[in-house]
């Protein structure tokens, strides 16, 4: 497989793809695409208006005691005046918002590769918007699949990768409104069942990610230099999981 042109990979990782192509470990036709929620090197504090009103005389400079309650919160008003790229953004329903960044994986589904990555700020379609971009980037023109959760079981996502003659293989998600974007044509086939096992194993790029490279809360500030961690990163554990690989063949 050729490598993705992806501009977020730096000699270094490409390197690594390409070890992994001579080692015929990288499939060309099957993958899987996720993203999760990196907590920003910011703190709740630094969250303030944009235009500065209602601003109020630190207490304490160094520390100030800040008072939320009341205020109407949003990333559209206001921003980290610590790290302005950082969006607060929560997992879920019920869970606590915090300043966030969105991280983003495409991984092939032979050994659970990554092939690519990309970092954007954490606004509600990040999931989606950052794997487009990084289908895109897949080289050829032969037909591929990809599987994904429920997230990505809108028609907008549906539409768009069969438009780049991706197979979307993403869980349907039938209590949206409407139904699921995935119909019956797509849900009979054995790859759809085969897509939805292998995309779990994703999860296992994403726990050594935030726990190992200690990505759960970055330690840079900023979307560029966030992103360039996130990708070393990734390649680290490429590196990691292509060792393996080799003693499991041994």
């Amino acid at each position: 497989m050729a490598l993705p042109a992806a501009s977020c990979l730096t000699p270094a990782d490409a390197a690594v793809l390409q070890q992994a192509r001579e080692r015929g470990l990288l499939s060309d036709e099957h993958f899987t695409v996720d993203g999760t929620l990196l907590e920003a090197w910011a703190s709740v504090k630094s969250y303030q208006r944009k235009d500065g009103k209602n601003a109020v005389p630190p207490d304490d400079p160094g520390n100030a005691t800040v008072d939320f309650h009341g205020e109407k919160r949003s990333n559209d008003t206001h921003e980290s005046k610590t790290d302005p790229d950082a969006k607060m953004a929560r997992k879920g329903k019920g869970k606590e918002a915090k300043l966030s960044y969105n991280g983003n994986l495409l991984v092939e589904n032979r050994n659970g590769l990554i092939v690519n990555t990309e970092v954007f700020e954490a606004n509600g379609t990040a999931e989606r918007d950052a794997a487009l971009v990084m289908l895109e980037q897949i080289p050829g023109t032969k037909q591929v699949t990809v599987g994904g959760d429920k997230a990505y079981d809108t028609a907008d996502f549906v539409a768009e990768c069969r438009n780049l003659k991706v197979t979307p293989h993403v869980a349907q998600n039938l209590e949206r409104p409407g139904g699921s974007a995935i119909d019956a044509r797509t849900t009979q086939h054995v790859g759809y069942a085969i897509s939805q096992k292998k995309r779990k194993r994703i999860e296992e790029c994403f726990g050594w990610l935030k726990t190992i490279a200690l990505l759960r809360k970055v330690r840079h500030r900023g979307l560029f230099k966030v992103e360039w961690n996130f990708t070393f990163a990734a390649a680290a554990y490429n590196l990691i999981r292509m060792r393996n690989l080799a003693i499991q063949t041994t």
